[in-house]
């Protein structure tokens, strides 16, 4: 897949009442969704972020848009991936019970570095809680940073 996908918003979660099923939450919260690439699977995927999370998830897929013209997008690992092109990644991001977690993988590169270490050699974390908002202009500057690095292959 090559390109920017367009922006299709998917339909949000039904309940099992209707007939349909909501994905299922894992543990701490993050949605279960099958792997894909683009839009429809990323939005899927925040469709399915609890509470005040799906707000914040679509305001980082629009910052992402907004920084990087044509970034490609997939869930894996129950995650939404964004990179260059299709399996080099330059960031992820996690729900967990308080905070969402944002994995710069090659975040040791990036001035300044975002400030949560990680097991993996390279890779720094942006921890957004609900009672800390984001810095919007921080994130997206780390963003375009990270773009313009290799990608982490997966």
């Amino acid at each position: 897949m090559t390109g920017k996908t367009s922006r299709k918003t998917a339909a949000a979660p039904h309940d099992a009442s209707a007939g349909k099923t909501a994905p299922k939450l894992l543990a701490g919260g993050n949605p279960q969704i099958p792997k894909g690439y683009g839009q429809a699977s990323i939005d899927a995927y925040i469709n399915a972020m609890p509470d005040w999370k799906r707000d914040v998830g679509r305001r980082l897929d629009a910052l992402i848009d907004a920084a990087v013209p044509n970034v490609h997008k997939a869930v894996k690992w129950n995650s939404p991936m964004y990179g260059l092109q299709d399996d080099h990644w330059f960031l992820s991001f996690h729900c967990f019970d308080k905070y969402i977690k944002l994995a710069f993988f090659r975040g040791t590169s990036l001035k300044p570095q975002p400030p949560v270490a990680s097991k993996t050699a390279e890779t720094r974390y942006l921890h957004i809680s609900q009672a800390e908002p984001l810095d919007e202009a921080r994130f997206t500057d780390w963003v375009k940073q990270a773009s313009r690095l290799p990608g982490e292959k997966m």
